[in-house]
């Protein structure tokens, strides 16, 4: 089956010519894809509120991201995918951002989601895919337990928490700890299900990120197949190389997981640079003789202040997608050390992404917390996905603090 990519770089002002290289196809793919979620910006960000309210991503966004293709980033060619490379990914994501968190978040992690799925032996991918190539997968990492050995895989039941995108999914991804043959050394994994086989839990009550849906998922004495789970630590050392060999798939792990996180977040603090420098020409600063936030010295500074803080963001951000891509293009996978410095810039990232956003806040002030400001839901949002384990800077510094000093047992083997 003939993906979309090849329609859109034919499109879009992206004609290809004979020996095109793969590189100039990408750059095609990403600005069709880039201008495509831009465009959906005002429509985002008028059901935002919408989205907050009923704590689920309204369905006209869901239904514009579908129609753009934008669920189908890291679906694989063969079932009409883009597979995107990180870097576009990043972009697209963040674009989405500048609408609505929620959105971005969702769309974020079921493209997180495709990817694993990219991973899996072509049975599970065309149980997946076969059938609707716009199949939207929310997955959750943190393993039940309660799971058993059958002939020809598992039965499992237990809770999964918290699982963004649950209420427009049609796939579950499941973190399970299987037992061997003999009911022994117990290996987690990674499980698909039909979320027909699963109930929600509607217990995300969250105050930032609100429309995601990041709901509990219950499975009950589920029957998992072998082939629709592969062991987790396999796949984070690069052990599990892709059935096809494609090279989004041989991407780090963890890393990639990293970047799903900090995409929405860098969309979201460009919003908000935006909403305050845009306003700093309309709003006095009470109790002063300026007339304008603008004039003032110390409006400037903070506004300068901010933005470089978002630069630095960006360049880290974009430093790490670059290296995955240009890693698993030479065919090889992402060394150690530099895994770990992924996962420091994405804790980075998420503590200067704070730090600009209290700055733009305090630059805008007291009317940023007024219920019609779009900064308030751009300050919660973009807090609550700083506070992400994946992104926590302190645990993040110290990972990547000890791979530098040599120290053999670090905190955590998800790096």
């Amino acid at each position: 089956m003939a993906g979309e990519e090849d329609r859109v770089a034919a499109g879009g002002g992206a004609v290809r010519a004979a020996g095109q290289r793969a590189s100039d196809r990408e750059i095609a793919v990403r600005a069709e894809l880039v201008a495509r979620a831009r465009a959906m910006v005002p429509v985002l960000a008028g059901n935002a509120s919408l989205t907050d309210r009923e704590r689920r991503v309204a369905e006209q966004n869901i239904g514009l991201m579908t129609d753009a293709g934008l669920f189908r980033m890291m679906v694989p060619r063969r079932y009409g995918g883009f597979q995107v490379n990180l870097r576009t990914s990043l972009d697209v994501v963040s674009a989405v951002a500048e609408g609505c968190g929620s959105s971005a978040w969702v769309l974020s992690l079921i493209n997180n989601c495709a990817w694993i799925a990219g991973l899996m032996p072509e049975r599970a991918q065309d149980e997946i895919f076969g059938a609707d190539p716009d199949a939207r997968i929310a997955g959750v990492l943190a393993p039940s337990t309660e799971v058993r050995r059958v002939e020809g895989g598992v039965v499992a039941s237990g809770r999964w928490f918290w699982a963004s995108g649950s209420l427009h999914a049609g796939w579950s991804m499941l973190g399970i700890v299987v037992p061997d043959a003999a009911g022994r050394r117990p290996v987690q994994h990674l499980a698909f299900v039909p979320m027909s086989e699963l109930s929600i839990e509607y217990t995300w009550n969250a105050s930032g990120m609100k429309g995601t849906g990041s709901n509990c998922l219950v499975a009950r004495d589920v029957l998992i197949p072998d082939h629709r789970m592969i062991a987790l630590a396999d796949v984070v050392e690069g052990r599990s190389p892709p059935p096809f060999g494609e090279r989004l798939y041989r991407s780090a792990f963890i890393p990639v997981m990293v970047l799903a996180i900090v995409g929405p977040q860098l969309g979201l603090v460009r919003a908000a640079l935006r909403h305050a420098t845009d306003a700093g020409s309309e709003r006095n600063i009470p109790y002063t003789t300026y007339e304008r936030q603008s004039d003032s010295p110390a409006f400037q500074l903070q506004i300068a202040e901010a933005a470089m803080k978002i630069d630095s963001a960006h360049l880290h951000a974009y430093r790490a997608a670059d290296d995955i891509d240009a890693t698993a293009a030479r065919g090889e996978y992402m060394p150690y050390e530099a895994r770990a410095r992924v996962r420091a810039e994405g804790g980075y990232i998420a503590r200067i992404v704070t730090e600009a956003l209290n700055t733009l806040l305090s630059a805008h002030g007291a009317g940023s917390f007024a219920d019609a400001n779009p900064m308030q839901r751009i300050w919660r949002d973009a807090n609550t996905a700083a506070r992400h384990a994946f992104v926590l800077p302190p645990v993040c510094e110290e990972i990547y603090g000890k791979v530098l000093l040599g120290v053999k047992r670090n905190i955590t083997p998800l790096i």
